[in-house]
């Protein structure tokens, strides 16, 4: 049996005007990644601020909300700059140290390895050996003597980045002040004040969710951070190689990746080991021991306590979610990734439950009918 299905032209265009605009709306937001993520990134902040803003805006003479939010900022931006000051400097030596401990770690092995030697002269190899190792001691040295130039260039354009972090910073200065204002106009549009109350108790939901998280996060993070910093204070008490001015680019790197769920906490440890493992390997040792130590303290008793269930995510929504975000927008994906999962699981469950309410209402009559044919039957 042939069916035949006539569409007329009508809904022939309109079919592929829905599918063209989709296609241009998806071009739109990838080409406007940058500056979307700047955006995303100062309404994240904004969201962490707003509960010190209102805090101190109740404290304040006159209640003023731009007065907060100017001495939160001067809090965050001297915070910043504290972290810069105490942490670019070690880690910048330790660079210029590794540098220049290359040529005589490459001289040592050269001289302890008897069989590679034995090797490399009877293949009769020893030029081509003689130039790598001479081209890697020069790279070496002129890498350690440009250190601040190669620091910049890894980084990227620090002019663009400090322009960035300016706009960012502007952008969620503005969203703190405008906020209640734009609030109040968007509840003012309603006719419907239940619907408006409806929409007004799922936005306190989703605010609640993130502002739950990001407290909880900063707390957790906060404390490993101190945590990793004073035991790598003490291994310097102990070992006389580990300075101590590496404490500080330590609580740095430990707060930084831990923001990242599930495994930004393992990058940061890696990274601070073999931090250490340039000066001292009993030390980067005890450190690698303490790490894993207390991560089993923070994942079993810390962290459940602090976060108290404000998201309610399963591991695998948690991975799927911080495996998007860090794949689609990098770092700032991966620490926002969670919160916005977490709100679209506040909107999928209210869609949900009044979609069961609805249909509850709608069986009701039928229900009735049934019933009564029954009872007439």
């Amino acid at each position: 049996m042939k069916v035949r299905i006539e569409i007329d032209t009508q809904t022939f265009v309109r079919f592929w005007l829905v599918v063209i605009g989709f296609a241009l709306a998806a071009f739109a937001i990838f080409s406007a990644r940058d500056a979307l993520i700047l955006v995303g990134t100062s309404f994240f902040l904004a969201l962490v601020l707003n509960r010190p803003v209102n805090a101190l805006a109740k404290l304040l003479p006159g209640k003023s909300r731009i007065g907060a939010t100017a001495l939160s900022y001067i809090a965050v931006v001297a915070f910043l700059s504290v972290i810069v000051f105490m942490v670019i400097p070690p880690i910048v030596q330790q660079s210029v140290k590794f540098a220049e401990t290359v040529p005589g770690l490459i001289d040592g092995a050269s001289n302890q390895w008897d069989g590679v030697n034995h090797f490399v002269d009877q293949y009769g190899l020893r030029p081509q050996v003689d130039n790598a190792v001479a081209s890697v001691k020069n790279n070496a040295a002129s890498w350690a003597a440009n250190i601040g130039q190669n620091l910049l260039s890894g980084i990227g354009s620090f002019a663009s980045l400090i322009a960035s972090a300016f706009l960012v910073f502007v952008l969620s200065f503005l969203m703190l002040i405008e906020g209640p204002t734009w609030l109040k106009r968007i509840w003012g549009v309603y006719n419907d004040t239940d619907r408006m109350e409806a929409h007004r108790t799922l936005a306190t939901r989703m605010y609640k969710v993130v502002s739950g998280y990001v407290t909880g996060q900063l707390t957790v993070s906060g404390i490993g951070a101190v945590s990793a910093g004073l035991f790598v204070f003490i291994l310097s008490l102990i070992f006389p190689q580990v300075e101590a001015n590496l404490a500080m680019p330590t609580v740095a790197i430990a707060f930084t990746f831990s923001l990242i769920p599930m495994f930004g906490a393992t990058i940061a440890g890696i990274l601070v080991t073999l931090l250490l493992l340039l000066n001292s390997v009993p030390a980067a040792i005890a450190f690698l021991v303490f790490f894993i130590i207390y991560q089993q303290i923070e994942n079993n008793f810390i962290s459940p306590v602090i976060q108290s269930k404000t998201v309610e995510l399963s591991a695998l929504a948690v991975l799927v979610a911080v495996t998007i975000g860090l794949y689609v927008f990098g770092l700032a994906g991966g620490i926002i990734s969670i919160p916005i999962a977490g709100c679209i699981k506040v909107l999928l469950e209210d869609y949900l439950s009044r979609a069961k309410v609805q249909r509850t209402k709608s069986d009701k009559p039928l229900h009735k009918l049934v019933k009564k044919l029954q009872k007439e039957a």
